[in-house]
């Protein structure tokens, strides 16, 4: 049974939200290692270019408690398109609209930002169905399926 949805605040990442949100993502095991490396660089990534940077990493808190994370950023060589990269809610508050809540100010942000195509990718294993399920919720469809993927 889903949750009851809370009021939460969505800010920009800071250094104090790294272990959360590693652990967040490791809690979901979902990722296999070298996918959390590279999630751990990003975020680092973010927080050293800042604002200007590549990497638009945000958090959702919820009494000053770090319950997600969304990392986006514009696709190289594009213009106006940006991709998600990272979208992750603790487990514990899964259910609750957090995750809905990080992709439309995701796509505000980006909307604002003269963005024109947001671009999310996934795993067609069965394993990741709860993910496209989540996606197709918050208005994304299917554009393409790449065999083995």
């Amino acid at each position: 049974m889903p949750g009851k949805p809370v009021k939460i605040k969505i800010q920009r990442a800071c250094s104090q939200d790294k272990t959360a949100v590693m652990q967040m993502l490791a809690c979901t095991n979902f990722f296999r290692p070298h996918e959390l490396e590279i999630a751990e660089e990003v975020f680092d990534d973010a927080l050293a270019e800042g604002p200007a940077g590549d990497y638009k990493s945000f958090v959702a808190r919820e009494k000053n408690i770090t319950i997600g994370w969304i990392c986006f950023g514009q696709t190289p060589c594009t213009a106006g398109t940006f991709d998600i990269y990272w979208v992750a809610v603790a487990p514990q508050s899964q259910n609750r609209g957090i995750g809905s809540s990080l992709m439309r100010y995701a796509a505000d942000f980006i909307k604002k930002h003269k963005g024109r195509m947001i671009v999310v990718d996934t795993s067609g294993n069965p394993r990741y169905l709860p993910t496209r399920r989540f996606y197709r919720k918050v208005g994304y469809r299917k554009a393409a399926q790449l065999k083995n993927f």
